[in-house]
């Protein structure tokens, strides 16, 4: 590699989606400060180290934004758990053999992985418990106690009704009086003349 091949590098799909972009820096320079090159999630850790060509274990400054952070004898710099205010520009210092260019630090957030509704259950410890239950029993009870009343009387009500409707449908039986004729009047006469005769004679 050459210095001019220092640069920003990503990749496309043939359907156009693009990867995440990642600088490389090339340097001429006695030192150099290995970074990550992808992004770093929140709440990871963060390794830098300051090397030349012959030895990463030298003695190095260490800066961010043109800020001094501290020193490390050994060489490497480690931040744990990151956040986003750790992301910027870093660079190191070996005395007496000189100083890396500035590379980019990128902190992405962190993503919480989210539970499908359909393949999980609440926990026991969330169901509410069985006392619950025991006043919407009582309320359902109340509701039953005075509708049942209204029920009944309702169809009681109902039912004298159809049947005082059928009752004024029935069938008049109609009596037909027929005055006797004059023979008719005649025979009872002297069938009353005869048993009055009959009479008088069991009494005498």
């Amino acid at each position: 590699m050459d210095p001019v091949d220092s640069g920003v590098y990503w990749c496309e799909s043939r359907e156009a989606a693009t990867s995440n972009s990642i600088t490389i820096t090339v340097t001429g320079g006695p030192v150099i400060l290995q970074s990550p090159v992808l992004p770093v999630m929140e709440g990871e850790d963060l390794t830098l180290t300051c090397r030349t060509k012959t030895s990463s274990s030298l003695t190095a400054d260490f800066y961010k934004d043109g800020s001094f952070i501290r020193t490390e004898p050994a060489g490497h710099m480690t931040i744990h758990h990151v956040s986003r205010s750790d992301e910027g520009f870093y660079k190191c210092n070996i005395s007496s053999v000189g100083e890396s260019p500035s590379s980019w630090v990128s902190i992405t957030e962190k993503h919480t992985a989210t539970r499908s509704p359909m393949t999980t259950s609440p926990p026991l410890s969330s169901l509410p418990p069985t006392s619950d239950h025991i006043p919407l029993v009582i309320r359902l009870v109340c509701h039953l106690v005075v509708f049942c009343p209204y029920c009944i009387s309702t169809f009681i009500m109902v039912s004298l009704y159809r049947r005082r409707a059928t009752g004024n449908g029935l069938p008049v039986a109609m009596v037909m009086t027929t005055w006797p004729t004059q023979a008719e009047e005649g025979l009872d006469d002297d069938y009353e003349n005869d048993i009055t005769a009959v009479t008088r004679e069991h009494h005498f």
